[in-house]
């Protein structure tokens, strides 16, 4: 029995070295997302605002597409609603959208868009109360807003065969194109493209170098840890 005493006491003692390491590799391992967690919420609010970004360029670049290049490829027309005549349905400052509606279909309750016959010939955008059609096949008619106790006090014929008719109405953009012809607006576009391709390039260089410090640090604690 005194013999065998020595023996294990020394195999305990020999596996007390083994044990040790497997007690420092965790504390290892949490280390490294201490080191990632401060440039986590900043990557965050930055990927947010680079999506943020991209949509509002998107849907800055869909309103020009619709209403400067849309017309030419699609046929229809745009127009701002400058008076309160045709309200609730459009209020001033929408935008209203018209597309082309054969003169033997015209009938009562369709808003149109057309050139008044007297005064100044300004465009308007009506509702019709009465259609005439004579031996010719020339169409006349009459309109009114919605919001205006009287008809309007003339009587409108369709030039050509198609009148216009609203399609849709835009709420407020109308607002942002009267703006934008504003001279003060006209004279400073360029500066402003200008000033929103720094901030573009800037938002770029910020959300590129954190990655790469991050992968940096991961590399370098990679190597840390291989040694």
């Amino acid at each position: 029995m005194s013999v065998l005493a020595p023996t294990l006491v020394g195999r305990h003692r020999a596996a007390e070295p083994v044990r040790a390491p497997r007690a420092i590799r965790p504390a290892a391992a949490g280390h490294a997302p201490s080191r990632r967690a401060p440039g986590g919420p900043g990557r965050g609010a930055r990927r947010i605002a680079r999506v943020a970004t991209n949509v509002a360029v998107g849907l800055a670049l869909l309103a020009f597409l619709g209403l400067a290049l849309g017309p030419h490829v699609f046929g229809y027309r745009t127009a701002t609603m400058l008076t309160g005549s045709m309200e609730p349905m459009i209020s001033p400052g929408d935008v209203v959208v018209t597309a082309p509606k054969p003169a033997a279909d015209l009938a009562v309750g369709d808003v149109v868009t057309y050139q008044i016959p007297i005064e100044d010939r300004r465009v308007e955008t009506h509702r019709v109360t009465e259609v005439a059609r004579d031996a010719a096949g020339v169409v006349s008619f009459r309109t009114q807003g919605d919001a205006n106790a009287n008809v309007d006090p003339w009587t409108a014929v369709v030039d050509g065969d198609t009148i216009w008719e609203v399609q849709a109405v835009v709420p407020r953009v109308g607002l942002v194109i009267q703006a934008m012809r504003a001279p003060v607006v006209q004279h400073g576009v360029l500066w402003i493209a200008l000033v929103a391709c720094l901030l573009l390039g800037l938002q770029r260089i910020w959300g590129i170098s954190p990655g790469s410090e991050e992968q940096d640090d991961e590399t370098s604690g990679a190597s840390r840890t291989r040694a």
